[in-house]
Protein backbone atom coordinates (compact mmCIF):
# COMPACT_ATOMS: atom_id res chain seq x y z
CA UNK A 1 0.00 0.00 0.00
CA UNK A 2 1.09 3.92 -0.79
CA UNK A 3 -0.21 6.72 0.99
CA UNK A 4 0.95 9.88 -0.34
CA UNK A 5 0.13 13.17 0.37
CA UNK A 6 -0.76 14.90 -2.71
CA UNK A 7 -1.35 14.47 -6.41
CA UNK A 8 2.65 15.87 -7.18
CA UNK A 9 4.37 13.39 -4.89
CA UNK A 10 1.68 10.67 -7.05
CA UNK A 11 2.88 11.39 -9.74
CA UNK A 12 6.44 11.56 -8.94
CA UNK A 13 6.27 8.14 -7.49
CA UNK A 14 4.89 7.54 -10.94
CA UNK A 15 7.62 8.95 -12.85
CA UNK A 16 10.45 7.02 -10.70
CA UNK A 17 8.36 3.47 -11.09
CA UNK A 18 6.33 3.61 -14.26
CA UNK A 19 8.45 1.39 -15.81
CA UNK A 20 9.76 -0.96 -12.92
CA UNK A 21 6.50 -1.29 -11.33
CA UNK A 22 4.00 -4.21 -11.80
CA UNK A 23 1.02 -2.16 -9.94
CA UNK A 24 0.27 -0.53 -6.66
CA UNK A 25 -2.63 0.11 -3.93
CA UNK A 26 -2.82 3.64 -3.61
CA UNK A 27 -4.59 5.13 -0.25
CA UNK A 28 -6.99 7.71 -1.36
CA UNK A 29 -9.12 10.29 0.29
CA UNK A 30 -12.94 10.04 0.37
CA UNK A 31 -15.12 13.15 0.05
CA UNK A 32 -13.33 15.88 2.67
CA UNK A 33 -10.87 14.00 3.74
CA UNK A 34 -7.93 15.21 3.21
CA UNK A 35 -5.37 13.56 0.54
CA UNK A 36 -5.01 12.33 -3.14
CA UNK A 37 -8.15 12.25 -5.03
CA UNK A 38 -9.50 9.79 -7.19
CA UNK A 39 -9.76 12.02 -9.71
CA UNK A 40 -6.36 13.52 -9.28
CA UNK A 41 -4.98 10.26 -9.23
CA UNK A 42 -6.59 8.43 -12.14
CA UNK A 43 -5.09 12.08 -14.07
CA UNK A 44 -1.76 11.23 -13.19
CA UNK A 45 -1.89 7.64 -13.78
CA UNK A 46 -3.57 8.41 -17.65
CA UNK A 47 -0.82 10.58 -18.06
CA UNK A 48 2.23 7.84 -17.48
CA UNK A 49 0.32 5.09 -19.60
CA UNK A 50 -1.01 3.53 -16.26
CA UNK A 51 -4.74 2.70 -15.71
CA UNK A 52 -7.41 2.23 -12.28
CA UNK A 53 -8.38 -1.20 -11.57
CA UNK A 54 -10.23 -2.79 -8.30
CA UNK A 55 -11.50 -0.87 -5.19
CA UNK A 56 -11.20 -2.18 -2.05
CA UNK A 57 -12.03 0.10 1.58
CA UNK A 58 -10.19 0.99 3.83
CA UNK A 59 -11.17 3.14 6.50
CA UNK A 60 -14.34 5.80 6.70
CA UNK A 61 -11.64 8.33 5.26
CA UNK A 62 -10.00 6.17 2.61
CA UNK A 63 -10.13 3.82 0.43
CA UNK A 64 -7.48 1.68 -1.69
CA UNK A 65 -7.71 1.67 -5.59
CA UNK A 66 -5.54 -0.31 -7.56
CA UNK A 67 -3.31 0.97 -10.46
CA UNK A 68 -1.16 -0.51 -13.07
CA UNK A 69 0.50 -0.82 -15.95
CA UNK A 70 -2.14 -0.72 -19.13
CA UNK A 71 -2.00 -4.53 -20.66
CA UNK A 72 -1.32 -4.91 -24.22
CA UNK A 73 -4.84 -5.73 -24.64
CA UNK A 74 -6.88 -3.43 -22.30
CA UNK A 75 -9.82 -1.75 -23.24
CA UNK A 76 -10.28 2.06 -23.15
CA UNK A 77 -13.66 3.64 -21.69
CA UNK A 78 -14.83 7.05 -23.66
CA UNK A 79 -14.34 8.69 -20.58
CA UNK A 80 -10.34 8.42 -20.38
CA UNK A 81 -10.47 9.04 -23.74
CA UNK A 82 -11.72 12.22 -23.12
CA UNK A 83 -9.13 13.07 -19.82
CA UNK A 84 -6.52 11.93 -22.06
CA UNK A 85 -7.15 15.16 -24.62
CA UNK A 86 -7.35 17.15 -22.31
CA UNK A 87 -4.82 15.89 -20.18
CA UNK A 88 -2.96 16.39 -23.37
CA UNK A 89 -4.28 20.13 -24.20
CA UNK A 90 -2.82 20.80 -20.89
CA UNK A 91 0.66 19.68 -21.58
CA UNK A 92 0.87 17.07 -18.84
CA UNK A 93 1.08 13.46 -20.89
CA UNK A 94 4.16 11.83 -20.69
CA UNK A 95 5.89 9.69 -23.54
CA UNK A 96 5.08 6.58 -21.48
CA UNK A 97 1.46 7.27 -21.61
CA UNK A 98 1.64 8.47 -25.55
CA UNK A 99 2.96 5.39 -26.35
CA UNK A 100 -0.34 3.25 -24.85
CA UNK A 101 -2.52 5.79 -26.63
CA UNK A 102 -0.70 5.13 -29.93
CA UNK A 103 -1.23 1.25 -29.32
CA UNK A 104 -4.75 1.61 -28.71
CA UNK A 105 -4.85 3.55 -31.53
CA UNK A 106 -2.65 1.28 -34.05
CA UNK A 107 -4.61 -1.93 -32.81
CA UNK A 108 -8.34 -0.49 -32.82
CA UNK A 109 -8.47 -0.34 -28.87
CA UNK A 110 -9.16 3.43 -29.27
CA UNK A 111 -12.08 3.81 -32.09
CA UNK A 112 -13.75 0.51 -29.78
CA UNK A 113 -13.69 2.67 -26.51
CA UNK A 114 -17.09 1.52 -24.51
CA UNK A 115 -19.21 3.81 -22.84
CA UNK A 116 -19.43 4.64 -18.91
CA UNK A 117 -22.01 3.68 -16.89
CA UNK A 118 -23.74 6.25 -16.73
CA UNK A 119 -24.23 6.71 -20.76
CA UNK A 120 -24.62 3.52 -21.77
CA UNK A 121 -27.95 2.38 -23.89
CA UNK A 122 -29.90 -0.38 -24.27
CA UNK A 123 -29.01 -2.21 -27.40
CA UNK A 124 -31.74 -3.15 -30.17
CA UNK A 125 -31.06 -6.98 -29.69
CA UNK A 126 -31.33 -6.85 -25.97
CA UNK A 127 -34.21 -4.43 -25.76
CA UNK A 128 -36.51 -6.76 -28.01
CA UNK A 129 -35.64 -10.08 -26.12
CA UNK A 130 -36.55 -7.84 -22.63
CA UNK A 131 -39.60 -6.70 -23.94
CA UNK A 132 -40.27 -10.67 -24.63
CA UNK A 133 -40.37 -11.51 -21.48
CA UNK A 134 -42.55 -9.29 -18.93
CA UNK A 135 -40.44 -11.06 -15.95
CA UNK A 136 -36.95 -10.15 -17.37
CA UNK A 137 -37.99 -6.68 -18.27
CA UNK A 138 -39.18 -6.21 -14.73
CA UNK A 139 -35.93 -7.38 -12.82
CA UNK A 140 -33.93 -5.22 -15.74
CA UNK A 141 -35.57 -2.35 -14.15
CA UNK A 142 -34.61 -3.42 -10.74
CA UNK A 143 -31.23 -3.61 -11.33
CA UNK A 144 -28.40 -1.76 -9.28
CA UNK A 145 -26.23 0.44 -11.59
CA UNK A 146 -23.64 -1.74 -11.26
CA UNK A 147 -25.79 -4.90 -12.42
CA UNK A 148 -27.36 -2.99 -15.17
CA UNK A 149 -23.71 -1.90 -16.67
CA UNK A 150 -22.39 -5.37 -16.00
CA UNK A 151 -25.05 -6.92 -18.48
CA UNK A 152 -24.91 -3.82 -21.21
CA UNK A 153 -20.86 -4.33 -21.37
CA UNK A 154 -20.86 -7.26 -20.85
CA UNK A 155 -23.31 -8.31 -23.91
CA UNK A 156 -21.51 -5.29 -26.23
CA UNK A 157 -18.07 -6.40 -25.77
CA UNK A 158 -19.26 -9.74 -27.71
CA UNK A 159 -17.38 -10.25 -31.23
CA UNK A 160 -19.68 -12.93 -33.02
CA UNK A 161 -23.38 -12.93 -33.89
CA UNK A 162 -23.65 -16.18 -32.94
CA UNK A 163 -22.34 -15.69 -29.36
CA UNK A 164 -24.16 -12.24 -28.81
CA UNK A 165 -27.72 -13.68 -29.13
CA UNK A 166 -26.46 -16.85 -26.90
CA UNK A 167 -25.54 -14.48 -24.15
CA UNK A 168 -28.52 -12.47 -24.58
CA UNK A 169 -30.30 -15.59 -24.16
CA UNK A 170 -28.69 -16.27 -20.87
CA UNK A 171 -29.09 -13.01 -19.46
CA UNK A 172 -32.89 -12.74 -19.95
CA UNK A 173 -33.16 -16.15 -18.51
CA UNK A 174 -31.29 -15.00 -15.61
CA UNK A 175 -32.94 -11.92 -15.15
CA UNK A 176 -36.46 -14.21 -15.04
CA UNK A 177 -35.14 -16.05 -12.62
CA UNK A 178 -34.31 -12.99 -10.38
CA UNK A 179 -30.61 -13.26 -10.37
CA UNK A 180 -27.93 -10.46 -11.16
CA UNK A 181 -24.53 -10.77 -11.71
CA UNK A 182 -23.14 -9.18 -8.81
CA UNK A 183 -25.28 -8.98 -5.30
CA UNK A 184 -27.51 -6.93 -5.54
CA UNK A 185 -27.31 -4.35 -2.65
CA UNK A 186 -30.11 -2.41 -3.18
CA UNK A 187 -32.99 -1.62 -6.00
CA UNK A 188 -33.20 1.48 -7.58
Amino acid sequence: MLRLGSAAEWRAWLAENHTTNDGVQLALAKGSAPGVKYAAALDEALCFGWIDGRKNGLSETEFLQTFTPRGKRSMWSKRNREHIDRLEAEGRMTDAGRVEVERAKADGRWDAAYAGSSTIEVPDDLAAALAASPAATQMFAALTSQNRFAILFRIGNVKRADTRARKIAEYVAMLERGETIYKQLRRE
